[in-house]
């Protein structure tokens, strides 16, 4: 897929300016699109050191599916805090998710690439649809409620 003409792509210590998220729970390494209030694409690589393969599972590592939906709503912040004023003083929230499916496993070697498509955005709230792709192969999709909160 090509990127859009009026995209922004962003490099890891972009992203680091706007999410809070740090190791072990920064789960994007990258966004190759983005377009404020309507669409962003974003870059997971899954690698054998991830910390959560170690229990998840001993001898056949999986990412848990939990950590694709926060990897999708990681980079979907990312899109909600290019509209906001003053983004450090911000910090995006989870709200709801519906209709989550997994549909392949995602192991080390892995790259997920996050593509998230804004359904509806009233105020500090946006509903996205959200995918996770490994190659051509569909890996967990859902809707996702996110908004934008104050930091305390």
């Amino acid at each position: 897929m090509s990127t859009a003409e009026n995209s922004t792509p962003m490099s890891i210590e972009q992203i680091k300016e706007r999410l809070p998220h740090r190791y072990p729970f920064l789960l994007l390494d990258r966004i190759l699109e983005l377009v404020p209030g309507q669409r962003v694409v974003g870059i997971k690589n899954v690698t054998a050191n991830e910390p959560f393969f170690q229990g998840h599972f001993p001898g056949y590592p999986v990412m848990p599916g939990v950590l694709i939906l926060e990897a999708l709503a990681q980079a979907g912040a990312v899109m909600m805090l290019e509209d906001v004023d003053d983004p450090g003083s911000k910090v995006p929230l989870f709200a709801g998710i519906d209709g989550a499916r997994f549909r392949r496993p995602v192991v080390p070697g892995d790259q997920l690439r996050l593509e998230l498509t804004v359904l509806r955005q009233r105020g500090s709230s946006c509903k996205l649809a959200a995918k996770a792709w490994v190659g051509d192969e569909l890996s967990a999709e859902a809707e996702i409620l996110a908004v934008v909160g104050e930091r305390t």
